[in-house]
């Protein structure tokens, strides 16, 4: 019964492995537009994608990160200036690329732009600190999404969002793993919407990666604005221990974070280019062996593990 089953699931695997490999032909004339394209994931893949031939347009912050950007590809690669969180610039860069990609449509959709900040403790924020991280992580990647959609559907393309293990576990209060919890769920509702018309939506969930967003010295000075901001009635409560606790477990894992960011971008290059794209790539391995199994894990189980191992403040139960 027991070699059945392996020989069975042997198979499977070889079947997926020689069925992944096949890549989409005439990629030299397909476009690809990425968002957040400054630095990280973004910066690399428009690099990665523009070696292979492919037409990038890729969506910087600022016109540094742009001209910096173009001075390390091919004339291929064309730059604009973009803030998902202003509609104006969104509709306008919707215009830039039509005006390029014509008749032929938008072969990919790459919803990379991000941010990190407002990491901590969900009691030291108020209303706007979690409004500032799901108006670029959530809300961008949805305006973006709905500007973008006739041309990627022109092409019968692909859509790409970025989101993060953390959009499978709520390993830290904010506004983030609520942002990436949602970019899932549209993701889940807009690949169902879209295979109807040939389109084809993949989700990226990396694990913990050393870019921009994951520096231990901003993500210290923005936990520390956060405590010297809230009440002294919350400082009592939770104590000056828990904040030393707090910034020292923040920089453990940013020391421990994965140097490699091609381990993503492989992973997007992979649902830009395959013939059968996955639906969801999990990339690094403290994702795959940690926290993916840790999200079909009972809800009582990972509350006991991430409360036995966190520091708790001074005057819990």
């Amino acid at each position: 019964m027991w070699l059945y089953l392996v020989a069975l699931v042997g198979l499977w695997t070889l079947l997926r492995f020689f069925r992944e490999r096949k890549v989409v032909s005439h990629l030299q004339d397909k476009y690809v537009f990425i968002t957040g394209c400054d630095s990280g994931f973004g910066n690399l893949l428009a690099r990665q994608l523009d070696r292979r031939g492919m037409r990038v347009l890729a969506a910087c912050l600022t016109e540094k990160g742009a001209e910096e950007l173009r001075r390390k590809t091919s004339d291929r690669l064309e730059t604009v200036i973009l803030d998902v969180t202003k509609t104006e610039s969104i509709v306008a860069a919707t215009q830039w690329v039509k005006e390029r990609v014509g008749d032929r449509g938008l072969w990919g959709l790459v919803n990379n732009a991000g941010i990190s900040i407002r990491l901590g403790p969900n009691e030291w924020m108020n209303k706007q600190d979690f409004a500032s991280v799901l108006d670029v992580n959530l809300l961008g990647v949805i305006d973006v999404t709905l500007n973008m959609l006739p041309l990627v559907r022109k092409a019968r393309g692909r859509v790409v969002n970025v989101s993060s293990i953390m959009g499978r576990v709520s390993y830290v209060g904010g506004g983030y793993c609520i942002s990436k919890y949602g970019v899932e769920a549209f993701s889940d509702s807009l690949r169902r919407e879209l295979s109807y018309f040939g389109v084809k939506v993949a989700i990226i969930e990396p694990g913990f990666f050393l870019t921009a967003m994951s520096d231990n010295a901003r993500l210290s000075s923005d936990i520390q604005m956060l405590w010297d901001h809230t009440s002294p009635e919350i400082r009592e409560i939770y104590g000056e221990k828990y904040l030393a606790s707090y910034l020292k477990r923040r920089s453990e894992l940013g020391q421990r974070c994965n140097k490699d960011l091609s381990l993503v971008t492989d992973c997007m290059e992979h649902a830009l280019t395959a013939c059968h794209p996955r639906t969801r790539y999990s990339a690094g391995w403290d994702a795959k062996l940690f926290y993916l199994p840790l999200s079909y894990l009972p809800t009582c189980l990972v509350d006991a593990l991430l409360y036995w191992t966190s520091t708790k403040p001074e005057k819990a139960l």
